[in-house]
């Protein structure tokens, strides 16, 4: 079992940046893979980006690829979505996720554990 809370939403103007941080509870992090999804209004939760229990494996959507970084330190069970060059459309709720499975999953089913999500609002 694992808790997941998310911090460091919040408004940004468009070009912006902000740094998501996902601190987890429980002992066995370092042997989740952990990402970040995304809920805008009115829209399914979609994958924004992935890294596997080491770090050394990560994985992103398309619309985030070299505006947004995954990383985690496993050290103090925190995972990190740095957001660069952020646009109007990546206005939404930010959720931290873990899965116990041995590789990176996009769809929302084979996730085990949620945290309460985080508002991002980018301003034009």
């Amino acid at each position: 079992q694992v808790q997941l809370v998310e911090s460091g939403g919040g408004l940004v103007q468009a070009g912006g940046s902000l740094r998501l941080s996902c601190a987890a509870s429980g002992r066995t992090f370092s042997s989740y893979v952990m990402g970040w999804f995304r809920q805008a209004p009115g829209k399914e939760r979609e994958f924004a980006a992935a890294i596997n229990w080491s770090g050394g494996n990560t994985y992103y959507a398309e619309f985030v690829k070299g505006r947004f970084t995954i990383d985690r330190h496993n050290a103090n069970n925190t995972v990190y979505l740095q957001m660069n060059s952020l646009k109007l459309e990546d206005t939404a709720v930010y959720f931290c996720a873990a899965a116990t499975v041995p590789y990176i999953p996009v769809k929302t089913d084979n996730w085990a554990y949620w945290g309460q999500g985080t508002q991002v609002t980018v301003s034009s």
